[in-house]
This record gives C-alpha cells, sequence and structure tokens, in this order.
C-alpha cells in the first residue's frame, strides 16, 4: 500500500546541462517557433502538418523517419511547415500497456523513468540535429515540461486531460503554441473552456515554487472525433463541425481562433489508412468556406515508417507498437497532395 520511492530523478537543469542543445540550434529554434506561432496567428498562410509516429518507441526509427521528413521540407517549404511527431509519453485508457519511452526506454523491459527521461531528451536532440526540424510532444505530465522545455515547438494536450486544471495552468505559462484536443465526448465547451483558462494568467504551486503566469495566447483547439455512449466514433472534421466551431470561436473572446483536425483517433475510427482522404476533405472545406479556411491552421497525422501496427515482440523496424500508423509511402504522397491543394493559397 502507499508510494514506494524507487530512484531519484534528475532534475531539469541536471538534465538539460548533460544533454543541451548546441547554441546555433537554439537560435535556430527561436526562428522556428517564430513561423509555427505566425500560422496560428494568421499572419502566415502556410499550413501546418504535424506527423509522426503515435509513440516513439526507437530513437533509431524515429531519427531515420524525421529524417524523411525533413528532405520532403525542403520541397514543400513554401506552403507547409512541417513539425514532426516524437511523442514520448502514450496516454493508456485503462492504464494499462506500454506508456511511452520516457516509462519504458526500452519496451520488453520494466519501467526504469530516470533511464526513460534521457532517453527522452537524447533522441529529440538527436532529431533537432540531424534534421533541423523542432518536434511536437504530448503534455501527458504537466511536471516534465521543464525536461523539454527548451526543445520542444508544440504541444499537445489529450482529449483525457483537456479538463484537468493542472495542465490548463501550466499550459498557460508555456511560449510555443499549444493545441487542447476535444474531450473523448466531443463536447467542443470544454475544448474551448481549456483554451480560455490556458489563454489567462494563473498563480498556483508548480515544482515546490509559488508561480505566476502570463496566459498563452497561443492556445488553440485540436479535433480528434469523439466516442458516444455505446463506443462508436462520431468524427467532428466534417464541413458543419468546422462551420459551428467556428461560430463558437466568434462568440468567445479567445485570441488567435485557430484549430488543428487529427485525422487518426475517432476521426477515422482508429482506421489510419482513411487519414489521406478525411484531409481531403478538409481541405476542400478549406478552400470553398473563408471562414473554415481562416479557422483550420492544419492538420495531425499518425504516420510512421512501416504501415499498420504491431505487439512489442515483433521487432518490425518502423512500425508502430501502439495505434496504427499510416505507412512512409503514402505519407509523403500525402504531404505533396496537400500542398497541391494550397495551391489557390
Amino acid at each position: 500500500m502507499g508510494i514506494n520511492y524507487i530512484t531519484q530523478i534528475k532534475t531539469p537543469d541536471e538534465l538539460k546541462s548533460e544533454y543541451s542543445l548546441r547554441k546555433d540550434l537554439a537560435e535556430l529554434k527561436v526562428k522556428r517557433d517564430a513561423e509555427i506561432a505566425d500560422i496560428i496567428t494568421g499572419k502566415s498562410d502556410k499550413f501546418l502538418v504535424i506527423i509522426g509516429p503515435c509513440s516513439a518507441d526507437n530513437e533509431d526509427a524515429v531519427c531515420d523517419y524525421t529524417s524523411r521528413l525533413a528532405k520532403v521540407q525542403e520541397k514543400v517549404a513554401d506552403k507547409i511547415l512541417l513539425v514532426p511527431r516524437i511523442y514520448t509519453n502514450k496516454p493508456r485508457t485503462t492504464g494499462e500497456g506500454y506508456k511511452g519511452i520516457v516509462h519504458q526506454p526500452d519496451p520488453e523491459k520494466a519501467p526504469d523513468l530516470l533511464e526513460g527521461i534521457i532517453a527522452m531528451r537524447k533522441m529529440h536532440l538527436r532529431s533537432i540535429e540531424e534534421t533541423h526540424l523542432f518536434a511536437a510532444d504530448e503534455m501527458l505530465y504537466p511536471e516534465n515540461w521543464p525536461y523539454v522545455s527548451d526543445i520542444l515547438s508544440y504541444v499537445a494536450i489529450g482529449a483525457r486531460s483537456v479538463e484537468n486544471q493542472q495542465h490548463r495552468l501550466v499550459i498557460s505559462g508555456l511560449d510555443i503554441p499549444c493545441g487542447m484536443k476535444n474531450p473523448t465526448s466531443g463536447t467542443l465547451n470544454i475544448m474551448l473552456n481549456s483554451c480560455i483558462a490556458a489563454q489567462s494568467g494563473h498563480t498556483f504551486m508548480y515544482h515546490g515554487w509559488e508561480v505566476k503566469t502570463d496566459g498563452n495566447p497561443l492556445t488553440h483547439t485540436i479535433l480528434r472525433g469523439a466516442v458516444n455512449k455505446h463506443g462508436q466514433s462520431l468524427p467532428n472534421y466534417h464541413y458543419e463541425d468546422l462551420m459551428l466551431l467556428s461560430e463558437m470561436y466568434q462568440k468567445l473572446d479567445l485570441k488567435n481562433p485557430a484549430c488543428i483536425i487529427d485525422a487518426n483517433h475517432a476521426n477515422s475510427n482508429k482506421c489510419y489508412y482513411e487519414q489521406p482522404r478525411i484531409i481531403s476533405e478538409v481541405m476542400h472545406s478549406r478552400n470553398v468556406s473563408p471562414e473554415i479556411k481562416k479557422l483550420v491552421k492544419g492538420v495531425m497525422v499518425e504516420s510512421y515508417i512501416e504501415p499498420g501496427s504491431q505487439t512489442i515482440h515483433e521487432h518490425i523496424y518502423g512500425k508502430s507498437i501502439t495505434d496504427a500508423c499510416l505507412g512512409w509511402d503514402e505519407s509523403e504522397k500525402l504531404i505533396y497532395e496537400i500542398a497541391s491543394k494550397l495551391s489557390g493559397d
């Protein structure tokens, strides 16, 4: 019974000192963060594509993937800004299963949080050094933010965390864009309330300190579909859904109304191969509606080297061990298709 203390974890300052971001890359991050922020605020007409594995389970495969992504970024740089998903924490509905590299740097071994935070930071740094792209990660545990505050360019709050007070308060102190997903129920007001909270300043306790935040004006919404009481998926990426969200935004005093469409999860009924079709519809909606074009700033795609998913023990290189993902060939094609549909922007 109770909490048993196992190993004292390095402090964020200790970890950052041991595994530091090079000065030239830190300067590059400032420029990349500004580019992403300009898309959220509407200063830039570029389109965000946040794309990568469901969970970043293997450093070599993840960095191989992001290196491929960097080559594509060069070809679509005039229209698209690619943000690799390097998700190092994995929410589990029942609490069972692989919880991400922070918990298990080796998915087949017992949890090791000390080695996990090191593996997390090393993977992010390697990807940055090899690609000059700065990643998105999910803030599953708000207390982990100081370990990655200098290397992430985008943060997402998941459907099960979006109502949590601590998540909302910590996001209010970030200076990078943060997407708030709709909850699994699909209630849009909850998602928007989370944005209101995160855009406001707060005073609260964090890492042993009383802290005060200024509010994060770059907080925005992510539509990921919903699940009804019968367990059926209810997508919310259709034209009518986007118009409804646009109207709800107009009634609120929120800064920088913006939305990212998550093409997987309940929007695809976890049929990963449906993501290109869903994104095609979203792009069509943007092209026929000025309101939707102004609202929808990008899409989120679950993608890896190999399509589908596998069990932890199969060891297929570049294949997801959590949710099924779009394969690389289909993903590369999808990015070019998105760029072609942005020709009218």
